[in-house]
């Protein structure tokens, strides 16, 4: 604890901690801006003065922190194992792929892609060549509104539950109207006809946190905790959704909390560090994990002390480490997505 101190304090302006909402209490303290991964890479474009960004987050976070510095800003990722399943689970060859399908079955014209931003620099840029765009769990349903207004069909990337409950739930679309995408399965899984009448075509990805938690997880906490409020993340199953109170973005989770009434119980559905984080933020209220098993995301996990400790340490002795950087073209076309994204109403 002390060697982070002292080497944070010798970097004292030229560094610019970021640390992930979902990020172990032990890295939090050194942040100096938490927030989630969007908020986080606009905050480091916001501090052009810092010479270098450390990312306490996961690899894509990273890459976004790089496409919107500057040239002369370096990110570092504490730890180069720190992924992202959800976004693991869509590749560049996989969605070029898919995109060829779209062609072969006449629909990739009206088809518009919109990517999560828990996706690669790889894929933000694929949206922003093809006319597409990047967008949050908190403003997913006015990307897809965008998106429709230039297309009859989107492709939605890389989380089918997100894409799912935005259409459904919030756009009145239904089911029937969303087809998923297998990359694994010749086609997708998906025959010509059966893509030509989809309106939303959802890739099979998820969250390997906020998917595990099911309906009968609900059923569970309401039978245990009279009165609770469930209170989910929308990267969470369509079921689950369903079943729930309150539904919102990790920001949405966070107000939601801080602003209940003192006394009330609540079972929140998303990574663990951060609802024992608020429960020890807000001990007048009950706030519990959705699921009896304890379940923290693995690699966001991979960010610890000693891996922040080793990075602070390394750039203090002039020498930087883990080092993130996205290629110019790559990083041009990301940023058009991006920029897309940060033009909705």
């Amino acid at each position: 604890m002390e060697r982070a101190r002292r080497a944070k304090a010798a970097l004292g302006e030229r560094v610019f901690v970021l640390g992930h909402h979902y990020q172990r209490d032990e890295v939090i303290r050194f942040a100096d801006v938490t927030g989630d991964s969007f908020k986080l890479a606009r905050e480091a474009a916001a501090r052009p003065d810092a010479e270098y960004i450390v990312f306490c987050g996961v690899h894509f976070m990273a890459e976004s922190a790089d496409i919107l510095t500057s040239a002369s800003q370096k990110v570092v990722l504490p730890d180069l194992a720190a992924g992202c399943s959800m976004a693991d689970m869509a590749t560049f060859d996989q969605v070029e792929e898919c995109w060829e399908v779209l062609q072969d079955a006449g629909i990739a014209d009206v088809t518009v892609p919109v990517t999560y931003m828990n996706s690669s620099a790889d894929i933000k840029a694929f949206c922003g060549r093809n006319g597409g765009a990047v967008c949050t769990s908190s403003n997913a349903r006015r990307a897809l509104e965008w998106a429709f207004q230039r297309g009859e069909k989107v492709l939605f990337l890389p989380d089918q539950h997100l894409g799912r409950n935005t259409a459904v739930l919030e756009m009145g679309l239904s089911l029937d109207d969303c087809v998923v995408y297998d990359p694994h399965r010749p086609g997708g899984g998906l025959t010509p006809e059966r893509l030509a009448a989809a309106t939303v075509i959802l890739w099979k990805g998820h969250c390997s946190v906020h998917g595990r938690f099911s309906a009968q997880c609900v059923d569970d906490v309401r039978a245990r905790i009279p009165g609770v409020n469930v209170l989910v993340h929308p990267e969470c199953r369509h079921e689950v959704v369903t079943k729930a109170d309150h539904v919102g973005s990790t920001e949405y989770i966070i107000k939601k909390i801080e602003q209940a009434p003192a006394g009330s119980s609540w079972a929140v559905g998303t990574e663990l560090n951060l609802v024992k984080r608020l429960g020890a933020m807000f001990p007048d209220k009950n706030v519990t994990f959705l699921d009896r098993t304890v379940c923290y995301c693995s690699t966001m996990n991979r960010i610890d002390l000693p891996h922040l400790v080793w990075a602070l340490e390394s750039l203090a002795a002039g020498q930087v480490v883990n080092q993130i950087t996205v290629d110019d073209d790559t990083a041009h076309w990301a940023k058009v997505a991006l920029d897309r994204m940060l033009a909705l109403p």
